[in-house]
Formats: C-alpha cells, structure tokens, sequence
C-alpha cells in the first residue's frame, strides 16, 4: 500500500497539471524566466543600447569618409587681388561670413589728401564744443549732420567715387540737397552722396568701388560750406561715423 502511494506520490510531482487538469510538462528555465516581471524592460533598454551603439559607429564612420562641406573658395579676381566665398552645405553664408567678405570702405574720392572734412559727424558722445561744428543751419534750424562733408582747399570742384560696391537705389535730384545718389551694398550697407552735379550713374545700375558716380558741387542745404560733397554711411538703418571706417580693412 505505501508502495503504491508512494508511486502515485512521485507521479504527481513529475507531471503537474495546468489550470485546466491537463496533465503538462514542467516549464523549461527560459520560460521561468521570461515569467519574471522585470526581464521584458531589462531586454527592452538592452536592445535599445545596441541599437544607439550601432548609429554612433555608423556616424563616426560615416564623417570620416564624408567631404567636408564648409569649404572656402579662393578667386583671383582681374585686378590682383582675392575674394573669398563662403559656403556651408549649399546655403548661404551667415551674417558674420559676409561681414568678413565685405570690402572695407573707401574714401570718395581719390585722393583723400586732396580734401578736408569741412563739417564733421554728429557724435552724441562729442563735446558740446563739437556739437556745435556738427550743426547744419537751414531757415533758422539746426539739424544734426549724419554724414561728414568734404571739400578741397581751393573750393574747385573735384570727382566723387563710390566708396563701396552695390546697386544704386536713388540718383535723382534734390531742390534743397543737390544731385543725389544711394548705393545699397550686398552686406546691407548704404552710402549716401549728396551735393553732386554730372551725375555718371542711373538707378539700377551695378558699380564697383572707385566709380566715378559724379562730381561735387554746391547746394542750398549747406551753401556756406562751397563746393563739397556730402557723404553717410548706413549700417543696419542707422548713420555711422565715416570716420571711424574710412580706410579700415
């Protein structure tokens, strides 16, 4: 009898039953463990890891077999010297890029040795003293001069160039200011000539740097100053000093 119950005893311990009374096998180790809670978000961030493996080999790859595509072209223009064109990845360089690409500003005329500044810019950090060279009167009112103006000492007339390249926005005539002409630049630059006659150029029209655009002369706004030119320089639509750019490379 304890023999038989014995036999029953151990047969009911190697074929367990489901929830059904089916008699089934006993579940293999990968089974008890795939049971366990914590082994699918273990298995999960361990696919995870391999796969970010996996891009960081494949971009480090990659960038070294890849061109670089911030490349700068050298061109040797006709007059000797070189421009540099910035590219990055097809699109157009940034605002610091042209910046650096941008000419430096010249003085308009040719030689800046034959001419004076017969009437400085309105600095708002000048003396008083200073303030008052820099005041234009017009019908017993004084406006600040956003430009300087410029004049020889023998008061002849006298060529005046342009000072930067670009497109000229304005050339035309003013009953107060003279003959007058603005050329828009390719950084945002503006320059501004006033007080000319014999104009050389018309709206539209694409100049370089050293273009006869005129020739200085007298107007109403500024008669006691005799033949000159009046000359601003815009910077983000706003006037700077010519002075402190003229030249500087």
């Amino acid at each position: 009898m304890n023999n038989e119950q014995n036999k029953n005893k151990a047969g009911h311990e190697e074929s367990p039953k489901n929830s059904l009374g089916v008699t089934g096998a006993k579940p293999s180790s990968w089974k008890r463990a795939m049971s366990k809670k914590w082994v699918f978000p273990a298995v999960y961030m361990a696919a995870i890891a391999i796969l970010l493996t996996v891009l960081v080999v494949y971009q480090g790859a990659r960038s070294k077999t890849s061109p670089d595509l911030s490349t700068s072209t050298i061109t040797e223009n006709v007059d000797g010297t070189t421009t540099t064109d910035a590219t990055t990845d097809g699109k157009t360089p940034d605002a610091t890029e042209v910046a650096a690409n941008s000419e430096p500003i010249a003085w308009p005329v040719e030689n800046e040795k034959d001419v004076k500044v017969v009437m400085p810019f309105y600095d708002t950090n000048d003396s008083s003293e200073v303030h008052k060279d820099a005041m234009v009167e017009y019908n017993d009112t004084f406006i600040p001069n956003v430009g300087i103006d410029l004049a020889r000492k023998d008061d002849k007339p006298f060529e005046v160039l342009a000072a930067l390249s670009g497109k000229v926005t304005r050339a035309d005539k003013n009953p107060v200011a003279g003959q007058v002409v603005e050329i828009q630049s390719a950084d945002g630059t503006k320059t501004i000539y006033q007080s000319l006659t014999d104009l050389k150029v018309k709206k539209d029209m694409e100049i370089k740097q050293g273009d006869v655009i005129g020739t200085a002369s007298r107007n109403e706004l500024e008669k006691d100053l005799g033949v000159h030119v009046h000359f601003e320089v815009h910077k983000d639509n706003k006037p700077v000093n010519p002075q402190t750019l003229l030249g500087k490379q």
